[in-house]
């Protein structure tokens, strides 16, 4: 769990990150840095986006999977790295954040 908080607070540090939110498979919010009222509506809405871009990648080829996904619009980016158990949602204004640690913020999460 330790190695998951220095990753979090890493993570969050970036310049320009607003916010970060963790999600069980059911898109339950299990860790978050936004407010309560943002971290159910990103939740939720994400989760919904999550289920859907997985499901086309699987309609296209039913043995291949959803590893990330990035929605850039003019003013915000939101980076999303599902993962079996759980996914991570970064929200930031268009700054890039390098996909390598979002994946390995999903390894140290699943591993507790």
């Amino acid at each position: 769990m330790k190695r998951l908080e220095e990753t979090l607070k890493r993570i969050q540090s970036q310049k320009g990150v607003q916010g970060i939110i963790i999600v069980n498979s059911e898109g339950i919010p299990i860790k978050t840095t936004l407010d309560n009222s943002s971290t159910v509506q990103y939740a939720g809405l994400i989760h919904q986006l999550v289920m859907k871009a997985r499901s086309t990648v699987r309609d296209i080829d039913p043995q291949n999977d959803l590893t990330f996904l990035r929605v850039r619009s003019k003013k915000n980016e939101i980076m999303i790295a599902p993962g079996e158990r759980k996914k991570i949602t970064i929200s930031c204004p268009v700054k890039l954040i390098p996909q390598h640690e979002l994946l390995q913020l999903i390894a140290v999460g699943q591993t507790h």
